[in-house]
């Protein structure tokens, strides 16, 4: 990979993070609860939530992280909506960026500016396929654990003990890959609807 590739990836993670976080933070002060606010992450500026470490391992194994934006479920009129809502919301925002990112490369003929959007574009469609999967501390557990009842509180429990390991092996075995492409496919056939 050569500087102008790392330079385009850098600002095309950041944007993806940028979006993703800011997503979070924003649906839950809709829903009730400004804790994000209160701690400057309802932004897109994305030196309140970029994590180097994350970065770093983001541009060398295409797999990294940001840092989490605070949420207090406890400030939703409905727990389980708001904790949907606010899970999906940096999916969709993901999501709504790659389409932006997608009429810019219609419309805008510069090869730079092409090339920018290009890797932006692919960047939030993977942050949102990848953050939908089921595994704790991903978007796509808040969505699904919210449909599951009380009295399996204590298999919820242990599963989220174990979501760290589970996680690692799904990466370091590429089987993530196989989970992840068809959530992927379904994101890409939607995003290329507007080129």
């Amino acid at each position: 990979m050569n500087l102008s590739n790392i330079l385009v990836s850098i600002v095309a993670i950041a944007v993806a993070i940028s979006v993703h976080e800011f997503g979070h933070a924003y649906a839950a002060h809709l829903l009730g609860d400004d804790t994000a606010k209160m701690y400057g992450r309802m932004t897109l500026d994305p030196a309140k939530h970029i994590d180097p470490i994350g970065l770093i391992t983001m541009l060398i194994f295409r797999i990294g992280w940001a840092k989490p934006v605070p949420v207090n479920p406890n400030n939703f009129k409905n727990y389980k909506v708001g904790n949907v809502l606010v899970s999906l919301a940096g999916a969709i925002g993901n999501i709504l960026a790659a389409i932006v990112c997608v009429i810019v490369m219609k419309y805008v003929k510069m090869e730079a500016i092409y090339t920018i959007a290009s890797m932006t574009m692919v960047y939030n469609i993977w942050f949102a396929a990848f953050n939908l999967l089921p595994v704790p501390p991903l978007d796509g557990w808040g969505i699904v654990s919210s449909f599951i009842p009380y009295k399996y509180n204590e298999i919820i429990y242990k599963y989220e003990r174990m979501s760290y390991p589970i996680l690692l092996i799904l990466i370091f075995t590429g089987l993530y890959g196989i989970i992840v492409s068809p959530i992927r496919d379904v994101i890409w056939n939607i995003v290329t609807l507007f080129y």
